[in-house]
């Protein structure tokens, strides 16, 4: 599940002071798709389940089509003909669209911007919502990485999290997108579930190796705002106890060859997700869709800007590429730089360049100073003065370690 983060920023022309020339990162686009059969209760996405009418599919991606065309021409300078080096399909459940639309979109896309020859293309997929065989179409329009949102291989666990397949299921799903030709295929795992022990947990590790996917998202779940799960907690294992099944299913993951390079991300050699990556080193992606996010830099005028569009699927349909669509535009200040540039660099396992901070932001490394002393006096970060690196116990508390960059 590719995570969408929201802005952080603020509209403000003053802290702009002492700005270093920004270099004009690697460019992604995000697709969000907003429907799916049914809410889960743990969901906080912008995705609304499926009513007696049908959606629109087909006029949506008229729509999509519509907001790219107005984003490009808002965006004319900022994108500088960069290619898109990935795309993904987010949601909601992308693979309730068929391969037809989804081909039609991409399409689309490739007349209206540059693609990287090699450019990753990913679609989100519930195990319940596809139809055997509709992987070869999938892979014939362009697709050419699967995520599957599998959570969990126990029945049990997939109940309580509202889910609407069965482990049978979705093992079955992912050997059918294998036979298909996919050899680049990411598994969502969920740990610290409702009553759920760590024998449990480690044993949904197990039955996703044994299906040797290359990539795996395992994250613990947690009760957000606004969601059923938040408005009626189930019985959720302690901080404790969450811990020890991190570590137990990181030792677990490692020893079946899958490398961990960010807080909840494992992969094969050559297959860490190039769309996630490019989120969490500060690049830039466009966001089309209703709800979707986007984050451009411009090098020219040295700002770093954030758009939104509007969350409701009726409302975005309403409107084809006007500027009514927009749900927020802004340029992040200066001062809450560090804090964006952070929220997302220090998940990585391997940290960053301490130098990649000022290509990205236009600040001086310098303006890290003070933090990254407080930091490392904590032992949250390493002592490297080339690289932004979380320790072990900075990984364990990494909230506490970002919200030190806090203006």
């Amino acid at each position: 599940m590719a995570r969408r983060w929201p802005s952080c920023g603020r509209a403000s022309a003053s802290g702009t002071g002492n700005r270093l020339s920004l270099i004009a990162p690697p460019l992604s686009l995000y697709v969000h798709m907003p429907w799916c059969v049914k809410k889960c209760p743990y969901c906080d996405f912008n995705s609304h389940g499926l009513r007696s009418e049908p959606p629109p599919y087909a006029d949506y991606i008229g729509h999509l089509l519509a907001d790219l065309d107005a984003d490009r021409a808002d965006f004319a300078e900022a994108l500088g003909g960069r290619p898109i080096i990935s795309i993904f399909f987010g949601g909601g459940t992308p693979s309730l669209f068929s391969a037809e639309l989804i081909a039609r979109l991409l399409d689309g896309v490739r007349e209206r911007l540059p693609l990287a020859s090699d450019a990753e293309i990913t679609l989100e997929t519930n195990p319940g919502t596809v139809e055997h065989g509709r992987f070869d179409a999938y892979l014939a329009a362009g697709v050419n990485r699967i995520s599957f949102g599998i959570q969990s291989f126990d029945d049990d666990k997939l109940k309580r999290l509202g889910r609407i397949h069965g482990a049978t299921e979705a093992e079955a799903a992912v050997k059918s997108a294998q036979d298909a030709g996919y050899g680049n295929i990411n598994l969502d795992l969920m740990y610290a579930l409702p009553q759920q022990t760590l024998d449990g947990a480690l044993a949904d590790v197990a039955r996703a190796v044994a299906l040797a996917p290359t990539h795996i998202s395992h994250y613990q779940l947690t009760l957000e705002p606004n969601t059923e799960f938040a408005a009626n907690p189930p019985p959720l294992p302690d901080d404790d106890h969450a811990w020890a099944m991190q570590e137990a299913c990181q030792q677990r993951l490692a020893d079946a060859g899958y490398g961990q390079y960010e807080i909840s991300a494992y992969a094969k050699r050559g297959h860490r997700c190039v769309h996630n990556l490019n989120y969490w080193q500060f690049g830039d992606y466009l966001g089309i869709g209703a709800g979707a996010h986007g984050k451009l830099s411009n090098q020219d005028n040295g700002q770093v800007r954030r758009r939104w569009k509007i969350r409701h699927p009726r409302a975005y349909l309403e409107v084809s590429g006007d500027a009514s669509r927009i749900g927020g535009d802004t340029i992040v200040d200066a001062a809450e730089l560090p804090f964006e540039y952070m929220l997302n660099a220090l998940r990585l396992i391997d940290g960053v360049p301490l130098a990649e901070f000022a290509e990205r932001t236009g600040l001086p490394a310098e303006r890290l100073a003070p933090a990254l002393s407080s930091a490392r006096r904590r032992g949250w970060l390493h002592e490297d003065p080339q690289q932004l690196r979380t320790t072990d116990l900075g990984q364990r508390f990494l909230n506490d370690v970002i919200a030190s960059f806090l203006d």
